[in-house]
């Protein structure tokens, strides 16, 4: 909208990526080593929720008139602060609800709960976006309308602000019941880079981490490059009228929810890792069938009343596939119980920063991907719908379709090697009872 290249604004998320790479392992080692009468993880909650709100606002609201370089660079730098604000939050978050309970599946509830807000959240800004914000202005989509978003913006960074210090607020009373980990002082910030160094190399010598976090990873990149190419798959594959978009964007976070609703259940008779791999095949499945039966002219045509209702159904399935995040989170905790077994240290937030690296970095491969991709093709910048030629628009469904497929077939591999069960899960537990040291409250005030 603004006249920055698909391949720039790829860059810009890459370099954020690389950031990353770096900042979620720090603050996850840091989060599992620090001490204060807030615990280990709250004092990080406290801190994100500000300054991420202003590096989101400001990220979707350049000053006019920049230049390409300029434009590039203000995406890059605020891309960074997002990224890095959220990582103050998220990575912390994430080990908190693993803290939070030690039991199979109870864990499972506690990671669908926090998935339920996150749907209520995406729902609340889909329905805002398209009955207040993106308006049509000269008879332009409003999604296509760059005045629309700083606005839109500030909303939903106030939101943000306002769910981070919620979370916050309402698990301040489980300080006194959370574990600790043994504390390891680390003076200066080189001794803390070692460290985190350190405790990734020791996070990956788990077989079961290595293998979680290759299918997160390699299913994030499919979410990304769906993310990236989602609004013009919308505006011109499907040339959908305003209600029509914010109907289909409501239709995954839906499906997600019916699909974290059985999650637990059925934990408690499938394993996860099972769980897992039907959920990301169906997420795949039910994204990508629309635009394969189309590019094959199977699907009814984006003149037929049967198009809304199809593509509305098709996400609702999808979404189901949900199922795999939910899973994927509560077996990230198992795998931290399964490290502190091996060697005595509890690090949720080491394996978490790297589960948030995964996601993130991902997601933002994903993204530079489709931003390649659409250069590749040669879209056209500030293209109106219905003025794009129909080759253009079959090679953007022929990049949106099968390539997500690649990357299915890396999650399915991942997860075939992933071997703790839970039985062995029960075991590891059982085994961490005996040793007083697993229920000692070492969160002290400096």
């Amino acid at each position: 909208m603004l006249g920055l290249s698909g391949s720039l604004a790829g860059l810009a998320i890459f370099i954020a990526l690389c950031f990353d790479a770096v900042t979620d392992p720090v603050v996850g080692s840091v989060s599992d080593n620090f001490r204060s009468r807030f615990g280990r993880r709250h004092p990080f909650l406290y801190a994100a929720a500000v300054p991420m709100a202003f590096a989101f606002y400001f990220l979707f609201a350049p000053p006019a008139g920049m230049s390409s370089v300029a434009l590039f660079a203000w995406m890059t730098v605020f891309t960074v602060l997002v990224r890095g604000t959220m990582t103050l939050y998220y990575v912390p978050h994430l080990a908190l609800g693993a803290e939070l309970s030690g039991h199979y599946t109870e864990r499972t509830s506690i990671v669908a709960w926090r998935w339920v807000f996150s749907i209520v959240g995406n729902l609340a800004a889909v329905v805002s976006a398209f009955a207040i914000f993106l308006v049509d202005i000269d008879d332009q989509p409003g999604d296509l309308v760059a005045t629309n978003y700083p606005p839109f913006a500030l909303a939903l960074a106030i939101a943000m602000a306002i769910s981070i210090l919620v979370s916050a607020v309402g698990t301040h009373s489980q300080i006194p019941n959370l574990p600790a980990t043994r504390f390891v002082a680390r003076p200066g910030l080189g001794a803390v880079l070692v460290g985190v160094f350190g405790d990734t190399w020791e996070a990956l010598r788990n077989a079961s981490f290595r293998w979680l976090a290759g299918a997160a990873l390699s299913s994030q990149v499919m979410v990304g490059l769906q993310a990236a190419l989602q609004l013009y798959m919308a505006n011109f594959f499907w040339e959908l009228d305003d209600q029509s978009k914010m109907l289909l964007l409501m239709a995954t976070p839906v499906g997600f929810f019916a699909g974290i609703a059985i999650t637990r259940r059925i934990h408690e008779r499938f394993d996860k890792r099972r769980t897992m791999l039907v959920g990301a095949t169906l997420y795949y499945a039910f994204t990508v069938g629309p635009i394969v039966l189309r590019l094959i002219e199977w699907f009814p045509a984006n003149d037929s009343a049967l198009l809304t209702p199809m593509l509305v159904a098709f996400g609702v399935a999808s979404g189901a596939g949900g199922l795999a995040v939910v899973s994927s989170n509560s077996m990230m905790a198992d795998v931290a119980d399964e490290h502190e077994l091996d060697t005595g240290r509890r690090q949720e937030g080491i394996f978490f920063g790297a589960l948030s690296f995964a996601s993130k970095g991902a997601a933002g491969l994903g993204t530079l991907i489709g931003g390649l991709a659409l250069d590749v093709i040669q879209f056209p910048a500030g293209a109106a719908p219905g003025a794009v030629d129909a080759a253009t628009v079959f090679h953007l469904g022929a990049v949106y379709g099968p390539m997500l497929g690649v990357f299915v077939v890396f999650t399915v591999y991942c997860l075939m090697h992933y071997r703790l069960t839970e039985e062995r899960h029960g075991e590891i537990m059982a085994a961490l009872a005996e040793r007083p040291a697993h229920h000692e409250q070492t969160q002290e005030s400096p």
